[in-house]
């Protein structure tokens, strides 16, 4: 028999289904199983459970037919779970590492109906919020298990069915069962609480509840909050069921508590009235009537308890109906609260501007520029904080110039990168008063990076992050817990950029999972691929010989490119690499490109010496003309083995700093063990690789073509176009519409 049953049910979780199953299988403890439920999930968490399921026999996965919502899904697993106690972990939180040791010996040893444990509260910013534990049990409960009656004070804990683990033989007898909606914990929890005779309390973060940013029904305005009357109606239909059962003990039992968890409706009902990301407006005065008349058909006998404070003032507010008078204080606390955000948001808006060196007229200007109309048919393009023409933003200009011809495309670049721009290819100087205007009168705003802080999501805008890598290493809020690689970082500001975008292109199923959850905001994905990759695809061996000849690649021999990436947390890093001695092993008409950084090309220092074979392309606009000239990639944990894979050539990943690099940056993938080809950790080692022709053998293409069949689906020679038909067109795919 199994000790404990996770039910872990997924809707819309891609994000973050890794991160919660991995908790619960790194546990230092195995006598468990974890039933995965696919509600339905038009994403890939599906995929996902089914991937760890085939990984490791402790998961199970069951699939419902279509989407059932929570309470439901719970119940199926419910139907499915062999364990003495079964844990409902939602899938976008996480267990506390090896607290399921302490939770075992726990039930084990007091075989409880209930365990409570305690959470806390996991902000965007990673930052911790302490749970309500220490205010409803101020002291440390010393009992095995309590009795409801004399410490009632444990039903105020968060009413939800997570910080609870259940004996299943309890909840089938009991026939407790999750009903469907929204609030669904309520009417589970509170009967599951008064039923038990025998409950235990453990004084141990176990469950880390994450607050998302987006796509919790906390965040979601609408009238589906109207269901928590239905869920606490049942909940008061059910203790009316236990008073008249005819059984004195448990009517009495009931009658002592009802007044507690009286209370504790009026203040669930208060909190979501009072999240004004939930009611509209035009509905409050409504819910606050639906509060007034539950408050007069609930209260206990001997009237309803009122709190001390400012709750108790709501609380008699909303028993005599007073609407207006709630309604005039709500409003006067959210002037107060109004005025301190506008200070704070013309501050934050206007000291980065001179900060960054930014004059005060280049910035008045732009503010000026606000009041005029939106041009219509102007698009912004920009790469690499203005670096120059390149990467996913020049393949959409150049898509859309075919597609769109009636908008003007402008790029803005830096000053020293203008000589390098094709020919006439429009554009203006960053800092200009031209810059200026275009950013702020675009309709469109193009780039692979973001704009600077000062730039205003104006209403009738759009703007489209591309982009410019499939993320090895972690990225944007992720960063947060690798303080090392994240010196500097301004996360707050970082989501104020995320929240301008409209649309995020995607190269492929994993980046998506890997930015909604670095990248948290209201934006919609366009899984369509990288534009940039287009090329690989469609481009003609006479456009590949063509630049082998500008490049002086003439010739038989081997062509090696050579392209890692940067490490922010070591600023003077330099690869373990001789260029001459891989040129010895590739022989007298081997090449080897050198590509450093985007981010170094300032630095003199980075730069090699282009010396006979060895040629330093760094300089180099277009990455995608060296991919396609390469005949083998060496690289480490830069995003371009998943490009460079479109062409299906060899690829090598030289990892000489890999422990090191996952432990301080972190990365997503693991890039030794699911490589694109053959791997080396030492400069010996790639020697070998090229000496030995492990380079090019059966088990370096098996493992490419497994890294193809994973991340370049895609990329078909169209992800340009399905960009600007989306964006620019407004037109909807097949699979869209």
């Amino acid at each position: 028999m199994t000790l404990v049953s996770f039910v872990v049910p997924a809707y819309r979780v891609q994000a973050y289904l890794r991160e919660c199953l991995d908790s619960i299988l790194d546990q230092p403890f195995d006598d468990f199983e974890v039933i995965g439920v696919d509600d339905g999930s038009p994403d890939s968490s599906g995929d996902i459970l089914a991937g760890y399921a085939d990984r490791d026999p402790r998961v199970r996965v069951l699939r419902l037919p279509h989407n059932v919502g929570l309470g439901p899904a719970r119940n199926a697993g419910l139907d499915r779970a062999a364990g003495d106690y079964v844990w409902f972990l939602d899938s976008d939180d996480w267990l506390a590492p090896d607290c399921l040791p302490e939770v075992a010996a726990r039930l084990r040893a007091t075989t409880p109906d209930v365990l409570v444990v305690d959470h806390v509260r996991r902000q965007w910013n990673d930052s911790a919020g302490h749970s309500a534990w220490a205010e409803v049990l101020p002291t440390r409960v010393d009992e095995d298990t309590i009795d409801l009656v004399e410490r009632p004070e444990v039903l105020r804990l968060l009413h939800v069915a997570w910080n609870r683990v259940l004996r299943r033989e309890f909840l089938l007898d009991s026939r407790l069962r999750f009903a469907p909606g929204w609030y669904e914990d309520v009417s589970f929890t509170y009967p599951v609480m008064l039923a038990a005779e025998r409950i235990g309390v453990l004084d141990r973060v176990c469950v880390n509840y994450r607050q998302r940013r987006t796509g919790a029904i906390t965040r979601t305005r609408g009238e589906r909050h109207f269901e928590v009357f239905e869920q606490w109606d049942r909940v008061f239909r059910w203790l009316d069921g236990q008073e008249a059962a005819g059984d004195p003990d448990r009517a009495a039992r009931v009658a002592l508590l009802r007044p507690v968890v009286f209370e504790r409706m009026v203040w669930h009902y208060l909190t979501v009235l009072g999240n004004g990301e939930r009611i509209a407006p035009r509905l409050r005065q409504g819910f606050f009537a639906r509060i007034t008349a539950d408050v007069r058909r609930w209260s206990p006998p001997g009237g309803p308890p009122v709190p001390p404070g400012v709750a108790g003032v709501r609380h008699r507010l909303v028993t005599g109906g007073h609407w207006g008078t709630f309604a005039a204080l709500r409003r006067a606390n959210k002037v107060g609260r109004t005025a301190r955000r506008t200070v704070r948001v013309v501050r934050r808006r206007a000291v980065p501007a001179l900060r960054t060196g930014r004059n005060a007229l280049g910035y008045g200007y732009y503010r000026a520029q606000l009041s005029r109309p939106i041009d219509e048919d102007l698009a912004v393009y920009a790469a690499y904080w203005y670096r120059g023409y390149a990467c996913n933003p020049a393949a959409v200009y150049e898509a859309a110039r075919r597609l769109a011809p009636q908008i003007r495309g402008v790029w803005i670049v830096r000053r020293d990168r203008v000589d390098r721009l094709p020919s006439g290819v429009e554009y203006v100087v960053a800092g200009s008063a031209a810059y200026h205007r275009v950013l702020a009168r675009a309709r469109w705003l193009v780039n692979n990076v973001n704009f600077p802080d000062f730039v205003v999501k104006r209403q009738g805008s759009v703007h489209l992050q591309t982009h410019h890598g499939t993320p090895v290493k972690v990225m944007g809020l992720d960063q947060q817990r690798y303080p090392v690689g994240a010196t500097g970082m301004d996360f707050a500001g970082l989501l104020r950029r995320v929240d301008r975008w409209d649309f995020s292109v995607s190269a492929n199923r994993f980046s998506t999972e890997m930015w909604e959850r670095a990248y948290p905001a209201a934006y919609t994905t366009l899984e369509y691929g990288y534009p940039r990759n287009d090329r690989l695809v469609t481009a003609t061996a006479e456009e590949v010989d063509r630049i082998r000849a500008r490049l002086g690649l003439t010739g038989p021999g081997p062509v090696v490119l050579y392209a890692p990436t940067h490490r922010e947390h070591l600023p003077r890093y330099h690869p373990p690499l001789r260029p001459e001695a891989l040129l010895d092993v590739l022989g007298p008409t081997g090449r080897l490109l050198l590509r450093s950084h985007y981010f170094h090309d300032r630095e003199r220092g980075r730069r090699q010496v282009s010396t006979g074979r060895v040629l330093d392309v760094s300089d180099h606009d277009r990455v995608e003309d060296l991919y396609l000239v390469a005949d083998v990639l060496v690289t480490d944990y830069s995003s371009a083995m998943f490009d460079y894979a479109v062409l299906d050539r060899p690829i090598v990943v030289y990892a000489p700093d890999w422990d090191a690099y996952r432990a301080a940056r972190g990365v997503y993938l693991d890039v030794v063990a699911e490589a694109p080809g053959a791997v080396a950790v030492d400069f010996d080692g790639l020697l070998d690789l090229f000496r030995s022709g492990g380079v090019w053998s059966a088990a370096a293409a098996a493992a490419r073509h497994r890294f193809r069949e994973r991340f370049c689906g895609l990329d078909d020679g169209h992800a340009a176009e399905r960009v600007v038909r989306r964006v620019f067109l407004g037109e909807l795919s097949a699979t869209e519409g």
